[in-house]
């Protein structure tokens, strides 16, 4: 009996010699594309060539295991999301998970998580920039965050990789923000989607709307080559005209018009949907008629996936005596803020009592011969050094006293 190799790349090669390579590395080598049974199904008698006698036709239970064993590695192997990865998802039954991030530290943590998308959405205008809606963000903010946003995911798979793991690559998808692509000319939306991906490091980008004209718009930029995630329902940079944070598809006559918006974006190459802030039932209508996933946010369980703001959902901006505003669809997985006030508190504390940086933390010493020669320097101009002292603390009081009769108009 031939053994097959330990190493899984040795096989990928001597098994690809016997099919179609594309064939064999598009089933095994994606990570939950198929499983080792499904793959054993449709191969073993290709197998049983590369390894006579192995018995992988006949039902040999111990030869199946150790080639399970070999398929397992070749999914690992290769773990990058794709666009196709998660239609496969979808087909599957299996649920797909989507974060936001705006930084380096939130994508670094994300990607640690092993979600399966990353969107650099333009909610970064609130979470991070302090405005009432996202209409604000420009091109260029939303790049300047997207590149953050790579370059943490980077480095978080270059540091996992280093312990020999296998890290999972999200697929990174950004907001287009307001006022770059609903123009009529359809070059603008793509020369711009063309500057996330390139300038911004995305893989994909996020229109809103689910009008004829988006439909047109998406269709200009996916054959441009870009990748489109679509959005229906609560769209955010529409507040103008749909009066508001309201929630979408609540009479049957809306619903409607969100199954049909739903199909003409699909129809246009999207290749997923965001569904914001509509009843479950509609969600679900939406999900099960079309074939491209779709991620809901206060849209129920029933669509392909879900995300949630990272601030909202960590609680950023928690605090122990008081809550900021939070959506009600979402759930609060941790008190980030909590425990941020208490470390901020606890720092103050010590470094006003004098307990910070205590001699553990002050590890920068010099050798006492040089200490001795630092303190010879000194003396040679301590007098003029303690006169200048004396004139700068006198102008510095004088300050003081000016500041304490608020004679430059503040207040104690």
């Amino acid at each position: 009996m031939m053994n097959p190799p330990s190493n899984h790349l040795t096989m990928l090669k001597r098994v690809t010699s016997m099919m179609s390579r594309r064939s064999f590395f598009s089933r095994a080598s994606r990570l939950g594309h198929e499983s080792s049974d499904g793959i054993l199904k449709n191969y073993s008698p290709t197998l049983d060539k590369v390894f006579p006698g192995y018995g992988l036709v006949s039902g040999n239970v111990q030869a199946k295991q150790k080639m399970e064993n070999i398929i397992r590695q070749l999914q690992s192997s290769r773990r990058s999301v794709t666009t196709l990865s998660l239609a496969s998802k979808k087909r599957r039954g299996k649920k797909i998970t989507m974060v936001t991030a705006y930084d380096y530290p939130s994508a670094m943590h994300v990607q640690r998580a092993n979600m399966d998308m990353i969107l650099v959405g333009d909610s970064a205008a609130m979470v991070e920039l302090g405005f009432d809606t996202t209409q604000p963000m420009t091109l260029e903010q939303m790049i300047h965050h997207c590149q953050a946003v790579h370059r943490g995911v980077i480095a978080s798979i270059n540091a996992t990789k280093s312990k020999m793991e296998k890290p999972k690559v999200p697929l990174l998808v950004g907001d287009m923000p307001f006022g770059t692509y609903e123009y009529k000319d359809l070059d603008i939306a793509l020369k711009n989607a063309y500057k996330m991906v390139k300038e911004g490091g995305m893989d994909a980008v996020k229109l809103e709307g689910g009008s004829k004209h988006r439909a047109k718009t998406i269709r200009h930029v996916v054959d441009g080559g870009v990748a489109v995630m679509g959005h229906i329902g609560l769209t955010p940079q529409a507040i103008s005209v749909i009066g508001g944070f309201r929630a979408q598809g609540r009479t049957s006559k809306r619903a409607r018009e969100l199954v049909d918006e739903a199909l003409r974006l699909q129809d246009a190459g999207a290749f997923a949907l965001v569904l914001e802030c509509v009843p479950s039932n509609v969600a679900k209508a939406v999900t099960d008629t079309l074939e491209i996933p779709t991620i809901g946010i206060g849209a129920g369980s029933g669509t392909s996936g879900q995300v949630l703001v990272y601030h909202d959902m960590l609680g950023m901006m928690s605090h122990p005596h008081h809550q900021e505003f939070m959506p009600k669809f979402c759930k609060s997985y941790a008190n980030v803020g909590h425990a941020i006030t208490e470390g901020l508190d606890a720092f103050k504390r010590e470094v006003e009592d004098g307990t910070f940086p205590s001699e553990e933390y002050s590890p920068y010493v010099m050798n006492e011969e040089e200490e001795k020669a630092f303190d010879l320097l000194l003396e040679q101009d301590k007098a003029e050094r303690d006169r200048k002292h004396h004139e700068a603390a006198k102008k510095l009081k004088q300050a003081d006293e000016y500041e304490q009769l608020s004679l430059y108009g503040g207040k104690d």
